[in-house]
């Protein structure tokens, strides 16, 4: 540790007064060319300016040996500060080219074996030259004259310098008041602005660049500078400062006063509010029916909330937990409804349709009346298309059974304690969604419905699906823990319900903990249905419109199905009909004649033109145009495809948007029929000079599946055979290289669509036939179905006898 500046002190005489008339030596004689030579003395971390004192402790061997030799040789020194403080022996470029030529006093060996030595700054040096190294550093320097500027405005701005440096001494605890006081003294701008540099708490850059300024009035206004910059950040940190204390001493005086308070409501013989919180949470603790473990666990918190003193920061903590264990429902349940005819009359008068979930509650319901202590809650899983009535069903159920309705939507869940609870040690540490819920609802049995479960996510916070496991485990959710709560709750008389819109997306371990249940889309009959027995009921209501009169034809509710909505659920349909209510309720409210039978055309007229076309087939048949039924998120549709043959080197070109396992089927297809050339009376060559297009109209929607098959080879054979297609065919299913047609999903939506667009023969593979049995018997009635097990049947169903000749394939 060498040359550390402890305090600046300027005069010399006034505080080392035991040094008596003991003087500095005097400046060095400068030789004829304006140099001097000196010793060398690095400093780190301190500017000695001229004029001014101060003590220098000197640890390392080089600069004690400057020391020396000036001592000894009776010189004086020159002096500059260091770039780097951390430097142990710096070279010349990282020293400041300007210093100070320093006299030296008194050298006194100190106690930690560094020596302190007084020195007093003379004038500014420029250092030229280094002539020595070892065992010092010496120098050769010229003496630097500073300008002395008085200029008009110099008097004013040593006043200004002297206010300033006032406020900063009163402020700044750590320098002494005698430096205002010896300021106040000095009449030379530059003598003035170099104390008031040495004493300010700056960078040695800032000190140096002070320095290196030989303009007196230009120096002073840089300190000016400076001081207006200190003075500001010491007036915040004593705002700061000021509002910490206060802050303090209300704290002491509050605490001060409780404790009188406290002391005299002992004496009156009263409790405090402290002492009547905790009497009336000992009551609720001992009245509240709570199992053994809960209630051992409560009364542990209980006492720990009562050894504690009244301002500790964790009775808020401890309060808060047995709050939330004061509310949850331990043993307290709902009294279940098991009459199946109320139950059965509830669903249908809130549902149309659903006969296969209706069926699986009432079952239910008859086994819970039959063997109410034996049975488990079954784990419900409502999976199908967006507006199909899962979570209204929900709803239903938990009204027919009588019990509570609690719902949470799980859709955009990333994080683990969303589910399990955070534990006690964060802060603002709750319990999971699970126990909110219960809290919430206020008994044990609730029907519990976990909305989305399928838009689950997971990512570094933990995965929530996997947290569901034991949720939704009825030999687990007898004793699920929360991290919170730290106990174990039973949830097993809850009725859980989940809903999902694709099964896929369901983690196959959560998948198989519960019992699913498909939601189909509906069909047109059943939409119609739902039409009459509740959405335009309830739209008519909603907008004033009941007592009207007001009435919608059966093609009217139609043409709302096919022409303005194409969804699997009805929410759009009920947006439409609320559209053309809406359009009626303005006519009312401006007294204008309105429509009281809402026929088609007038829908039209109030909705504008059709958003959506009829489903279209071929007019006529044509050679190598196939139809095929597709399968999408809003039912069924018919899909065209058409193959053309063109001049080229045998290419296979693909379009219409397809995915890759439509593009397998594909290339399946043309291998069928290129293995069938003989059979087919096709000429082989003709692969080789022809290049075969295969389109899917409608680009712009992405297709893919590989229930397409049959349909493609079916008009890959017919392009190249040159037979017709029949029109009112349509097919669907999978083709293999040696022409196996294999089942497929979404008969039931494919033949609908079909049904609807006017088709009269629909061909199935073999193995969906089991799949006709969703559909209702009078909506199979209009369909011939056939059902093939090889692509033969399918082209003997569906293609037109050669040109010139009777006999088909």
């Amino acid at each position: 540790m060498d040359d550390f500046d402890f305090n600046q002190f300027p005069d010399f005489p006034e505080l080392f007064p035991e040094l008596g008339d003991e003087l500095f030596d005097q400046p060095i004689t400068v030789d004829k060319d304006g140099l001097i030579e000196c010793p060398f003395l690095a400093l780190r971390d301190v500017v000695l300016f001229p004029q001014m004192v101060m003590p220098l402790f000197i640890g390392r061997e080089r600069s004690l040996a400057a020391i020396n030799a000036a001592n000894n040789n009776r010189e004086n020194l020159i002096v500059a500060a260091q770039r780097d403080n951390n430097a142990l022996d710096p070279e010349a470029d990282e020293l400041f080219a300007i210093g100070t030529e320093a006299s030296i006093g008194r050298v006194l060996r100190m106690p930690d074996e560094t020596t302190s030595v007084l020195a007093q700054g003379r004038r500014r040096v420029e250092i030229l030259q280094f002539t020595q190294w070892v065992p010092y550093i010496r120098v050769r320097a010229r003496v630097i004259e500073e300008v002395v500027d008085w200029r008009p405005n110099t008097e004013a701005l040593m006043r200004a310098v002297l206010a300033l440096f006032e406020k900063v001494v009163g402020l700044n605890h750590n320098l002494p008041e005698e430096a205002y006081t010896y300021a106040l003294n000095l009449d030379e701008p530059g003598w003035l602005a170099d104390f008031v540099a040495s004493t300010l708490p700056v960078p040695v850059v800032t000190r140096q660049e002070v320095l290196e300024i030989l303009n007196t009035h230009e120096r002073l206004q840089a300190i000016s500078i400076l001081l207006a910059k200190e003075l500001d950040v010491l007036e915040l940190e004593d705002e700061i400062q000021s509002q910490v204390q206060q802050e303090v001493d209300r704290s002491h005086r509050e605490h001060f006063l409780r404790e009188q308070m406290r002391v005299i409501q002992g004496e009156l013989g009263e409790l405090d509010v402290f002492g009547q919180e905790l009497s009336e949470l000992r009551e609720a603790v001992t009245k509240k029916n709570l199992p053994e473990g809960v209630r051992a666990k409560t009364e542990k918190e209980l006492a720990r909330l009562n050894a504690m003193p009244p301002m500790s920061p964790e009775i808020g903590i401890i309060r808060t937990y047995i709050d939330w264990i004061l509310d949850l429902p331990w043993v307290e349940e709902s009294a279940d409804n098991l009459d199946v005819g109320n139950a059965s009359a509830v669903l249908d008068a809130d549902h149309y349709g659903l006969d296969r979930v209706k069926d699986r509650i009432l079952e239910y319901i008859a086994v819970r009346r039959i063997a109410p202590d034996t049975m488990r809650s079954p784990i419900l899983c409502f999976v199908g298309p967006p507006g199909t009535g899962k979570t209204s069903l929900g709803r239903s159920i938990a009204r027919a059974m009588g019990r509570e309705f609690v719902r949470i939507s799980l859709g955009g869940v990333r994080d683990e304690a969303e589910i399990r609870g955070h534990r006690r040690t964060y802060i603002g540490a709750m319990p999971g969604r699970i126990i909110q819920a219960m809290r919430r609802v206020g008994t044990r049995n609730p029907l519990f419905m976990l909305d989305e479960v399928d838009k689950l996510g997971a990512d570094f916070r933990g995965d929530p699906s996997a947290a569901l496991l034991e949720v939704l485990d009825p030999e687990q959710n007898n004793s699920f823990v929360d991290h919170y709560l730290g106990l174990e709750y039973d949830l097993s008389r809850v009725l859980f319900v989940t809903t999902a819109n694709y099964l896929d997306a369901i983690p196959h371990a959560l998948r198989d903990r519960m019992e699913v249940i498909e939601f189909s889309s509906y069909l047109e009959e059943e939409k119609l249905g739902i039409l009459n027995q509740f959405l335009v009921p309830r739209q008519l209501e909603q907008h004033g419109l009941a007592d009207k009169k007001i009435q919608f034809e059966e093609e009217t509710l139609k043409t709302l199905v096919r022409e303005y909505t194409r969804e699997a659920g009805v929410r759009n349909l009920e947006r439409e009909v609320a559209n053309v209510c809406r359009k009626i309720a303005r006519q009312v409210a401006e007294r204008k004649r309105y429509p009281r039978q809402i026929t088609a055309a007038k829908v039209r007229e109030l909705l504008g033109p059709p958003r959506f076309a009829e489903d279209i087939r071929p007019d006529v048949d044509e050679i190598g145009v196939a139809t095929g039924a597709a399968w999408t998120a809003t039912g069924g549709e018919l899909m065209i495809i058409e193959v053309n043959l063109m001049p080229g080197k045998g290419s296979l070109i693909l379009t219409g948007q397809l995915g890759d396992v439509m593009r397998e089927s594909a290339q399946a297809a043309l291998t069928y029929t290129r293995s069938q050339v003989d059979i087919l009376g096709i000429d082989p060559a003709r692969f080789e000079r022809q290049d075969i297009h295969i389109h899917l109209p409608e680009g712009g929607v992405p297709k893919d599946g590989p229930s397409a098959g049959a349909t493609l080879a079916t008009a890959l054979i017919s392009a190249f055979t040159a037979r017709s297609i029949r029109r009112d065919v349509a097919m669907t299913g999978e083709i293999t290289l040696r022409g196996r047609v294999l089942p497929v999903g979404g008969v039931r939506e494919k033949a609908l669509a079909a049904r609807r667009a006017g088709i009269r023969t629909f061909i199935l593979p073999r193995k969906n036939e089991r799949d006709l049995l969703e559909i209702p018997q009078h909506l199979r009635q209009d369909v011939e179905f056939v059902f093939v097990d090889r692509i033969e049947e399918v082209l003997a169903a569906a293609l037109m006898p050669a040109a010139g000749s009777m006999e088909e394939f």
